[in-house]
This record gives structure tokens, C-alpha cells and sequence, in this order.
């Protein structure tokens, strides 16, 4: 049941990623055929088979962490004298982070030493006032009692104010007796300074945080990732994840999310959705996933996160030409076909043999009809026979902007659609896995 589970929402990805792809080039063909002709925007075989359907599957971006982090905040009544570490450093309990400048308490002390030897002094006094009306209210005459009485009352409080005032100096002196004789802060774990921040600032995160100096925990690693409003529904508590090296994608470690986050809202523009008015803005949540194995990873590390759809059920792909099904053209099952360029910068109609399909991908074997050095175009029902053929990175801006629906990035041809929200063709609708598909988060 939970494979069929992991079947549906993969398929359902794969199905609104090809809408996607396809209305984006329904765009683009709409903005194409200006000539009569018009012009097929190719894509190599060997790009398509690089990046498969990887970027169909929601991917998050993560970065390694600790399992605990401690912090301190500085003393906002102190000045920090000197820094003993830095960011990356490795600590030890007891280790002393920072110490503070305490000359300045030194004056302050001498000054609470004065301010209570005057408060003990009138303190005596007030005593010695009460004890004295005491014992003149003792012999006076009884029309006078009422006024020794009040007399007395009035001394009595101004006792115990005075005795109030003792009690909070005396408060005093002991917070400047404390800080001092402590004025190294050490830390209170092992491990590996996070980082070292002056005042108030703001974490990678995004979360703000008044800690000047922070240390991770050495020992078990975690991974946080964080992900979009729109998508939190996909991820559960317990759901097994792949973590992939960012650098080198055959490197992966296996894990379970632990925890998802939702009382830690950050709110963020949108990087794909978009409106007219670039008003649109995202929530992002930070998740976090406890791994079976941390060997190879390093605190800090930035890596991805995909959910684990099970390797047992993966197709053996070293065999043929594997693209996306949305490439291909079956409506005729007998005869499937691809638009392929003929080597002349034309399109063509080219007949293709199908092979095993993966259903978790959306992918496709061609068996024969097609070799990677091909370029071909996605079907979109208005491509024709005989149209010229250009590559994807030579598509125009500006083709595709109708009402702020559908933006073109310039750069790299990208296509952010509102109705599609959380995805985003990179580099040509390659899918790549760079490109965030889900909430991809941004890639430092």
C-alpha cells in the first residue's frame, strides 16, 4: 500500500510536470509561427538522457547540521574584552569562548560598597530614632499617646524601606561580585563552533536569533531542509528520504524525516510563483531528517533531499534511449514517433520502437529510431514537417509573456507559471536537478 501510495503522488508530479512543459511550449509555438513556418526549439538526446525525470520529483534543498546546538547571548550591561575561537573551531566543555571586560564593574562595585555602608548607616539611625521614641512614648502623658504612636508607625516604615533599599544594593553587589570573578564564558558542550554573530542577526535560516556565539554538538549529524506551503502536504513524519551529494549525485545516505516544523513559519518571495505584480510572496517551513548513516557528510555540508521511492523497483536503464514519455507521440500505438531534426535544421516526423517504461520517472525506452546525438522537440500538436529546427538556448525572451501568467526568464529561457505552482524549468526544460523542481530552495 505504501509503494502504491509513493506510485500515485510520483505519477501525479510527473503528469502536472509534463502539463507544464507542454503548455510552455505551447507558448512558445504560439509566439513561433509568426513567418508561417514557424521555428521547432530542439533539445539533444544526450541533455534529455542526462537529466531524466529527476527534476519531476520533488527535491528540497538541506544543509547538515548537528543534532544539538548551544548558544550564548552576551551580557548586554558588559563589554566582551577578547574572543577566544572562531567559527569552525573545535571546543571542549569548559573551553572559554570570550571574556569580558570587567574594570569597568570594578568602579561600580567600589561605588555599591559606599552606597551601602550610607544605607547601613541611616539604617542605624532609624533604629536608633525608633528605640528613642519607644521609650519617651513610655512615660509620656496619655493625651500624648496617640502622637508617639503615629511618630513611632511612621519610623517602623521608614525601617522597612530602608531595609528594602539594603536588599536590593545588596543584590547588586553580588551580581558585580559574580561577574567579576566569572567573567570567561566556557562552553557547556563539545563540539564545533557554528558561528559568531555581533548582536542581533539572522540566520541562513532565515530565523533570527540574538546568540552571539553558537556550537554544534559533535557526534550524530542531522539534516534541515525546509519546505514551501504549497508542498508540506507531500512530506510526513517518518517518510523515508534519499539525501544526495550535491556534488557528486551517485553519493547518497538514507534517512527518515523526523520532525516537521510548522510553528516556524518563514515567510519569502515566491521564486516560482509569480504575478504581474511580483507580489506574490511563499511560506517555507524547516523540516528535519534523522539518518541511518552520517559517514562522509560534514556539519555545514549543502546537499539534497529527495523522498525515497524505493530502489528495489527502480527499471534497469543500461539498455536504449531513455526519455520522457511527453517526448513521444502514441497516439497511433502501432506507429509511436518523435520530432527529430534531420541533420538539415529541419523537423521530421521519425517512427520510433518502444521499449520497457518506468512508471516512478514517467520515462520511456527507445529501443531504436533514435540515438543520443539526435535533437528532438516535444509534441505539441502544431509542429509540422519540414519546419526549421533551432536549439532551446536560442529561443527568444521574449516569447511566452501573456498577462504576467507565464515569465520568461532571460537568462536561461526558464518558465514560471502560476498555474503550475512550485514548478520551474531550468536551462531549457531540461529538469535538471539544480533547477528545484518542488521547492529545489535556492541553490548556493
Amino acid at each position: 500500500m505504501a509503494m502504491n501510495k509513493k506510485k500515485a503522488v510520483i505519477l501525479t508530479v510527473v503528469i502536472v510536470a509534463a502539463a507544464a512543459v507542454l503548455l510552455y511550449f505551447l507558448m512558445i509555438r504560439k509566439g513561433s509561427q509568426d513567418d508561417g513556418t514557424g521555428t521547432a526549439y530542439v533539445q539533444s538526446v544526450s541533455t534529455v538522457m542526462d537529466t531524466g525525470m529527476v527534476g519531476m520529483v520533488n527535491q528540497y534543498a538541506g544543509i547538515v547540521e548537528s543534532q544539538e546546538t548551544w548558544s550564548v547571548s552576551k551580557n548586554s550591561d558588559a563589554r566582551v574584552s577578547e574572543v577566544k575561537v572562531k567559527a569552525g573551531d573545535t571546543v571542549k566543555k569548559g573551553d572559554v569562548l570570550f571574556t569580558y571586560d570587567t574594570s569597568g564593574y570594578q568602579s561600580q562595585l567600589d561605588q555599591a560598597n559606599i552606597d551601602m555602608q550610607r544605607l547601613n548607616n541611616d539604617l542605624k539611625t532609624l533604629n536608633d530614632t525608633l528605640a528613642s521614641l519607644q521609650k519617651q512614648q513610655k512615660s509620656a502623658k496619655a493625651s500624648e499617646q496617640a502622637q508617639y504612636t503615629l511618630q513611632i508607625q511612621e519610623q517602623q516604615l521608614s525601617i522597612q524601606q530602608k531595609q528594602l533599599d539594603i536588599q536590593s544594593k545588596q543584590e547588586d553587589i553580588d551580581k558585580l561580585n559574580d561577574n567579576i570573578s566569572n567573567n570567561s564564558v566556557v562552553s557547556e558542550i563539545d563540539g564545533v563552533v557554528k558561528s559568531i554573530n555581533d548582536g542581533t542577526t539572522v540566520s541562513s535560516s532565515g530565523e533570527s536569533t540574538d546568540a552571539f556565539i553558537t556550537v554544534m554538538k559533535t557526534g550524530d549529524l542531522r539534516v534541515k531542509g525546509t519546505v514551501s506551503e504549497q508542498n508540506i502536504g507531500s512530506l510526513t513524519e517518518g517518510m523515508a528520504v534519499t539525501i544526495r551529494s550535491r556534488i557528486d549525485s551517485d553519493k547518497t545516505w538514507k534517512g527518515k524525516i523526523s520532525k516537521i516544523d510548522t510553528e516556524n513559519a518563514q515567510s519569502q518571495q515566491s521564486m516560482y510563483v509569480i504575478s504581474s505584480d511580483n507580489s506574490a510572496t511563499g511560506t517555507k517551513y524547516p523540516f528535519y531528517v534523522e539518518l541511518e548513516s552520517s559517514d562522509g557528510l560534514m556539519m555545514g555540508q549543502h546537499v539534497y533531499i529527495e523522498p525515497d521511492m524505493g530502489e528495489n523497483e527502480t527499471v534497469d536503464k543500461s539498455e536504449g534511449i531513455w526519455i520522457g514519455s511527453y517526448y513521444t507521440d502514441q497516439s497511433d500505438a502501432a506507429h509511436p514517433f518523435v520530432w527529430a531534426d534531420n541533420g538539415h535544421g529541419r523537423i521530421e516526423k521519425r517512427e520510433v520502437t518502444l521499449g520497457k517504461t518506468d512508471d516512478l520517472t514517467g520515462e520511456v525506452q527507445i529501443t531504436s529510431g533514435l540515438s543520443a546525438d539526435d535533437s528532438i522537440a516535444i509534441p505539441d500538436g502544431i509542429i509540422s514537417e519540414g519546419m526549421k529546427t533551432a536549439p532551446i538556448s536560442e529561443m527568444p525572451a521574449d516569447y511566452g509573456q501573456e498577462g504576467g501568467e507565464v515569465l520568461s526568464d532571460s537568462g536561461t529561457g526558464a518558465v514560471f507559471s502560476e498555474s503550475v505552482s512550485g514548478m520551474k524549468a531550468d536551462d531549457g526544460m531540461t529538469g535538471s536537478a539544480e533547477s528545484g523542481t518542488a521547492d529545489g530552495a535556492a541553490v548556493e
